[in-house]
């Protein structure tokens, strides 16, 4: 099997980032973004997903975190959908039900090549650390966009702001481990339509 690795750099005005994905890593996690929470929500997806992960981004944080959080997702989706290929050969779908102390969520994928996301997570706090929480939603939203991937993520209960967004990014990091999975008994491209890219 070929290596399932990526690599994407993106320079803007706003942000420059370089970003190293491996599909069959071992949950190694490199992740230095200047926003403390979002680095330890990334950090959650490589341990959980068992993806190696290196991030290295530099953003007008002087605004605010808008900018920095929606580019890295922009580019963790284009190194998923990359590091995919044609998606030959793997289970292409993944849910996951994850707790966190009183907080739950349920996170399914579909690994589809059609881009849709239905996230709901009721927060009440307005920041997590520097990281504002409704970005938590909008991450999740780009991040399925850029890998082509029909995502529902919800909280389905709990109190704790931060516990409710750490299950939710576990909870992702296991749904699309299962969905990138390989699978032996389907060598070819799973769908019926015999394309998950177009």
């Amino acid at each position: 099997m070929t290596a399932r690795k990526s690599e994407i750099k993106r320079d803007t005005k706003e942000t420059s980032i370089t970003l190293s994905l491996d599909l069959d890593g071992a949950g190694a996690a490199d992740i230095k973004t200047g926003i403390g929470f979002y680095d330890h929500m990334l950090g959650h997806i490589a341990h959980h997903g068992q993806f190696d992960l290196r991030l290295r981004a530099k953003g007008d944080l002087h605004i605010d975190a808008h900018h920095t959080i929606e580019d890295i997702a922009i580019c963790l989706g284009r190194a998923i959908d990359q590091a995919l290929g044609n998606r030959s050969g793997i289970g292409r779908m993944g849910a996951a039900y994850v707790p966190m102390d009183e907080a739950l969520a349920r996170v399914v994928i579909d690994l589809s090549g059609r881009p849709y996301a239905v996230v709901s997570a009721g927060f009440s706090t307005p920041l997590m650390g520097r990281m504002p929480t409704d970005l938590v939603v909008h991450a999740l939203e780009t991040i399925a966009a850029h890998a082509k991937m029909n995502l529902h993520a919800e909280v389905l209960y709990g109190r704790n702001d931060h516990h409710k967004a750490e299950a939710i990014f576990k909870a992702f990091g296991r749904a699309l481990a299962q969905a990138v999975a390989v699978d032996p008994r389907r060598p070819g491209i799973p769908s019926t339509k015999g394309t998950l890219t177009e």
